[in-house]
C-alpha cells in the first residue's frame, strides 16, 4: 500500500499498516514465557504482608473477641448455677 491520498470509506489496512513508511531505529525486546517468573517472591511477600495487615487490625478484632468470650463464659456459668439445686432455691424461694 502506498502513501497516497485516502478517500472516505477506503480501507486503510491493519493496525500499524496505515500506509506510512516503515519506522527505523525502533528496537523491541521480548522475553520467552518460560523464562519469566510471574510468581517470583509471592510466597515470601504473602507471609510478611499477611503479618503486617493482621498486626494492624489486631486492636480492632481482639478486644471484641475477648469481651464476647467473657460474656459467654459468665452466661454459661450463670445458667448452670440457676439450673442447679442451689440456684433454684435462691432464685425461686417464694415459689411453692
Amino acid at each position: 500500500m502506498g502513501g497516497g491520498a485516502r478517500l472516505p470509506g477506503q480501507y486503510l489496512g491493519g493496525w500499524g499498516d496505515l500506509g506510512s513508511q516503515p519506522q527505523k531505529g525502533v528496537t523491541s525486546y521480548a522475553l520467552s514465557a518460560n523464562r519469566q517468573r510471574p510468581l517470583a517472591g509471592t510466597l515470601r511477600a504473602a507471609v510478611f504482608n499477611t503479618y503486617r495487615r493482621s498486626k494492624g487490625q489486631a486492636l480492632y478484632v481482639v478486644p471484641p473477641l475477648i469481651a464476647a468470650y467473657l460474656i459467654m463464659s459468665w452466661g454459661t456459668e450463670r445458667n448452670e448455677y440457676l439450673n442447679s439445686k442451689a440456684g433454684r432455691l435462691e432464685e425461686g424461694a417464694g415459689e411453692e
